[in-house]
């Protein structure tokens, strides 16, 4: 055991330490940060909705008398979501470049408006949308012929056709599935704009002139070089291949990723790496907030459009988001510490650990651990290294075996961080209770894996003083 603490703090640390310091992931992770008021409204929109309405149709049918007294208040919520969901990867576009430029002590409101141009130029203005028309005439698809219509097709009665709308985004575009194309052309177009800058590429004025002004003229050259690259590679992409960067990326690096991110064994990688770092004092998740944020995140807002859009749970496309570690891996925070507090107040023999329980147990119902791994300690002690590391894998083992056989839908709503257990799941899968059930055995069985290695504490503390 001495063996491998000193091959972790010698060898594996210092790389950790890099990575989770390098400045590239960390503006990513900041990035994803500084959006989560956006998707928390969103979110929220969409939960209240499934109280509103979709919960209401589904027990007493659609019309209902409930649902259409509440017809404003839907409404609102749906503004809401247009506002917030709809438009995710324009903000994190911004909130990128921002971060980026920051890291490198370049204006950072300027590399944000470059980073938020060069993502929207590389997304088609004119997108066709199918339209579907129940019940129409032979008349009437005879009139639509002459007007000039194409791809026309007719089958049952209803004709299908392909409409180009010009001058318009698609949202499809603009939300939680564009958001790698505004993280790969973000970081492109951003490095371009800050590499430029650095290399004296710009406009001098006198030091006379205002700072702000001064500001904008810096950035006028390294801006519009960034952003005709972006518009360059997109119609280079259109001539070569048909399609834009965002068709390419979605097809060839979004969906191969967020599919492997939901795969049963890189959860439980996912999780085994959260917990060794922070068994050396090193936030687990921050570290791997460019993974948890980046790629975990997308798989819930894009589950969360695609409920928006057939409020049909089996439609769901990814197993395993962000907010599934918070609702059956966290409870009581990283390593479901709320499970060894519980274990300590009925069981351990040691005052200084009771101690220790009694003024961390507040905070663990919300989530807040770092009482309980500091003051216990949990860092650095041997004695509850493997519980440490087992409790969270098989808590997520347990939460993706419901998921997978269809037991409970996957996470696809947004709740903050800081919802005791039970509750999280439950809102988070849109006021489902076998979920919240599950969160709760997790619970228990985090409890049985802790109990020996109190119980075991209790011994080490009778050997002392026996010793003494």
């Amino acid at each position: 055991m001495d063996g491998f603490m000193h091959w972790m703090e010698t060898k594996f640390m210092p790389i950790a330490q890099k990575i989770g310091n390098q400045r590239h992931l960390v503006a990513i992770r900041d990035g994803f940060i500084s959006i989560m008021p956006v998707t928390m409204a969103g979110s929220v929109a969409v939960l209240l909705n499934v109280f509103f309405r979709d919960l209401p149709n589904t027990w007493w049918g659609a019309g209902n008398a409930f649902t259409t007294a509440c017809t404003q208040l839907i409404n609102v919520n749906v503004n809401v979501y247009n506002g917030t969901i709809s438009i995710l990867a324009l903000c994190f576009a911004f909130a990128l470049g921002y971060h980026l430029c920051k890291a490198y002590d370049v204006s950072p409101i300027s590399g944000g408006a470059v980073s938020l141009a060069a993502v929207v130029a590389t997304m088609n203005f004119a997108p066709e949308f199918a339209l579907s028309l129940p019940d129409v005439s032979p008349d009437a698809v005879k009139a639509l012929e002459a007007a000039g219509v194409t791809g026309l097709s007719v089958a049952d009665g209803a004709v299908s056709m392909s409409v180009t709308a010009p001058s318009m985004i698609s949202t499809t575009l603009t939300s939680a599935t564009g958001l790698f194309t505004a993280l790969i052309f973000g970081l492109v177009c951003s490095m371009i704009y800050i590499k430029l800058i650095q290399a004296k590429l710009t406009i001098k004025l006198p030091d006379s002139v205002p700072p702000a002004v001064n500001s904008a003229f810096v950035a006028m050259i390294p801006g519009v070089v960034a952003i005709f690259a972006s518009g360059a590679i997109t119609q280079i992409c259109v001539v070569a291949t048909g399609a834009y960067p965002n068709d390419l990326i979605s097809e060839f690096i979004q969906r191969p990723l967020l599919g492997m991110s939901s795969g049963f064994f890189t959860v439980l990688l996912v999780e085994f790496l959260a917990q060794l770092f922070w068994f050396f004092g090193i936030h687990g998740m921050n570290v791997l907030a460019p993974i948890t944020e980046g790629i975990y995140t997308p798989a819930l807002l894009e589950n969360l459009s695609v409920w928006e859009a057939t409020h049909d749970l089996s439609q769901l496309p990814y197993m395993w988001t962000r907010g599934s570690f918070d609702a059956y891996t966290m409870m009581g925070g990283s390593g479901l510490t709320l499970g060894l507090i519980i274990a300590i107040l009925f069981f351990s023999k040691r005052e200084d650990s009771k101690t220790i329980a009694k003024l961390a147990a507040p905070m663990g119902v919300f989530n807040i651990n770092e009482p309980i791994i500091f003051g216990m300690p949990i860092v650095l002690n041997p004695l509850y290294f493997i519980p440490w590391l087992l409790v969270p894998v098989v808590t997520a083992a347990i939460a993706l075996g419901f998921t997978y056989a269809g037991i409970i839908p996957p996470v696809y709503i947004q709740v903050p961080w800081i919802m005791p257990v039970g509750l999280y799941a439950f809102f988070a899968t849109g006021g489902n209770i076998m979920a919240a059930l599950v969160a709760l055995l997790n619970l228990g069985v985090s409890f049985i894996i802790w109990l020996p290695f109190v119980i075991l504490a209790n011994k080490e503390q009778e050997k002392a003083e026996v010793a003494a």
